[in-house]
């Protein structure tokens, strides 16, 4: 793809900016470690919730998502779609949670939760586990897209060549070696203002960047359904099956028994990062920053909006364009990009490149500054460096998101060889859910509950695999594998529970006074502690019945707003005005209840 020298004047412009927003707030995330990690915690909800969005649309994304609607049609998004519920469950009853227990990344919630070394040592094992391994190998991902769009685009063996006849660098003349040149220079760029700015750098960064990618996401998806000849050309060339949100019944693809398992077991069943049971993560991490719990609550809500409803159609609409004009293309993912050189008009292509850069940046600045917290909170301050100020630590924690960008780029190239590691990662967290989920509201959950179940899900995840033969790529055996493993898993953590001591009293009234969790779960204690709960202010919590309606309400809105949007689009006006009507409505339930309750 031909770039002029505008297109190029745009790239490096949007580079410099990005920089120069992270260097603005370089003193003040110089301030402390809340301020680098968590930006003071003063972070308004539109801005944390459309942080969460940015992340979440990494450059990878709208190629995965063509992948999966030229090979299965629309309905190949369920693979992501599924989560919409534990999105809400995130959003109704644990963000207030999150924000309540004042803590700096997730994983110290553990020390909060639960008591003694158990507590410690799974601390320390969960903030490696996080930092590294995970993270580099998502940061890794993002990377290997990001090489893929600028080698089918641009091309980086020009500037390989230089470098080699510069350096002399023998490496420079191997293969991979541009994929190699590309990312080190993206991550050297990215790295800069994030080691630099911490994370008021990169939400106001995401910011801008999202408002980039989405803009042109949307006009990729304009410029392609014209190139394909229009809504009418698609909706008659493409097979109905494909059009449609559901599985066709008994499509090799998704079976009845692994769609069922999608959206009726996996979203409270299976940690995965970016998804988890009860939050956490990146997600958690934006929840700590907000100003207050309120605000945390509806910076999740936006992005659980914004993430399926407002980004989705424009990557379906250019996969649907490019089924059409390319009936026969190998490589299903690579298509969209392959829409972008061949019909893009050359005076968007400089924007469409930055629309990607943004992409790639907002994901893999969140991830740098993410992993950092885990490596200097989690593990350095706690274990190593104890009793420091608060500068040393800031410096501790721009040279952690250095070290987490170097290994997230040797990994990068070693990615082929080793993709294999993410399922072996996924394996370690399929069946954990309903305790991450249970230790918020049954006071009986302990630290040996929470170590037996990794290991247990660990353990019958390889060995279903292994022994008898499931293969995860099997949509249905998937099925089987994810049943199989939930159920060994459950078996186990619910035995070492009444087989281990409780938490000690102490360490259960701690939790409880800090967050206040509600239910019946935790009656025993706040009968224990009532006389030292502080005098309610303002709303009261919500109970139970009415978060789960508004948990109910939440998906009908996203699904609703979802579905209806696409049915428009498709030209089934009744079908879309009702689910729109639905989806007003649902919001409606949720905004009422917003006025009256603490959520």
């Amino acid at each position: 793809m031909r770039l002029t020298a505008l297109d190029w004047v745009v790239i490096v412009g949007f580079f410099a900016l990005n920089v120069a927003i992270g260097l603005r707030y370089t003193r003040r995330a110089g301030q402390s470690v809340s301020e680098f990690f968590l930006s003071g915690r003063n972070v308004p909800w539109w801005l944390a919730g459309t942080s969460m969005v940015a992340t979440t649309f990494g450059a990878d994304t709208p190629l995965a998502v063509s992948g999966l609607v030229i090979k299965h049609g629309i309905a190949g998004n369920w693979l992501w779609w599924n989560a919409v519920a534990s999105g809400m469950l995130t959003v109704f009853f644990f963000a207030s949670l999150w924000r309540r227990a004042g803590v700096m990344t997730d994983v110290e919630l553990i020390e909060l939760r639960y008591g003694g070394r158990p507590a410690a040592g799974l601390r320390a094992f969960r903030a490696a586990y996080l930092a590294l391994p995970v993270n580099c190998i998502i940061i890794g991902w993002v990377n290997l897209a990001m090489a893929k769009i600028v080698g089918m685009t641009v091309g980086m063996h020009g500037l390989t060549q230089w470098l080699h006849r510069l350096t002399g660098i023998d490496a420079l003349a191997a293969p991979g070696a541009d994929r190699a040149v590309t990312v080190a220079l993206c991550l050297l760029l990215t790295g800069l203002y994030v080691s630099v700015s911490g994370l008021w750098g990169v939400l106001v960064t995401d910011l801008l960047q999202f408002v980039v990618k989405l803009g042109m996401t949307i006009i990729l998806a304009v410029v392609a359904v014209r190139a394909a000849g229009g809504m009418g050309t698609i909706i008659a060339r493409v097979p109905a099956e494909r059009l449609t949100v559901l599985p066709p019944v008994g499509a090799a693809w998704m079976p009845v028994i692994a769609f069922t398992v999608y959206i009726a077991v996996q979203w409270w069943a299976a940690w995965y990062p970016g998804a988890e049971p009860g939050g956490g993560g990146y997600v958690a991490q934006r929840i700590f920053s907000a100003k207050n719990e309120r605000e945390g609550v509806y910076a999740t809500l936006w992005f659980n909006v914004a993430h399926y409803t407002v980004r989705s159609w424009p990557w379906v609409l250019t996969a649907l364009a490019a089924y059409v004009l390319y009936p026969r293309i190998d490589d299903p993912e690579g298509a969209y990009v392959r829409v972008m050189i061949d019909h893009l008009p050359p005076s968007l292509r400089g924007l469409m490149m930055a629309g990607f850069l943004a992409a790639y940046m907002s994901t893999v600045a969140t991830h740098l500054n993410w992993g950092a917290s885990y490596l200097v909170g989690d593990l350095y301050k706690r274990f190593v460096a104890t009793e420091r100020d608060e500068a040393h630590y800031v410096r501790a924690s721009r040279w952690a998101t250095i070290a987490t960008m170097v290994i997230s780029g040797v990994v990068s190239l070693y990615l082929d060889s080793i993709s294999g590691a993410w399922k072996l990662l996924l394996a370690l967290g399929a069946g954990t859910g309903p305790v991450l989920i249970l230790r918020w509201y049954w006071w009986r959950i302990n630290a040996f509950s929470e170590v037996s179940a990794m290991l247990a899900s660990f353990v019958s995840s390889i060995a279903l695999q292994r022994v008898f033969s499931l293969d995860s790529d099997d949509p249905r055996q998937f099925a089987l594998l994810m049943l199989g493993t939930l159920a060994i898993t459950t078996v186990t953590w619910v035995s070492v529970t009444f087989a281990t001591q409780p938490e000690r009293d102490e360490t259960l009234d701690r939790f409880f006074l800090r967050v206040r969790p509600s239910g019946p779960g935790w009656r025993a204690v706040a009968e224990r502690v009532r006389a030292q709960l502080p005098p309610s202010e303002g709303l009261p919590d919500a109970p139970m019945p009415v978060r789960l309606r508004d948990w109910a309400a939440g998906c009908v809105l996203v699904y609703g707003s979802l579905f209806g949007v696409g049915s428009l689009i498709l030209r089934r006006y009744a079908q879309g005005s009702l689910l729109l009507v639905a989806a007003v409505l649902a919001a409606l339930v949720i905004a009422r209840d917003l006025r009256t309750h603490k959520l």
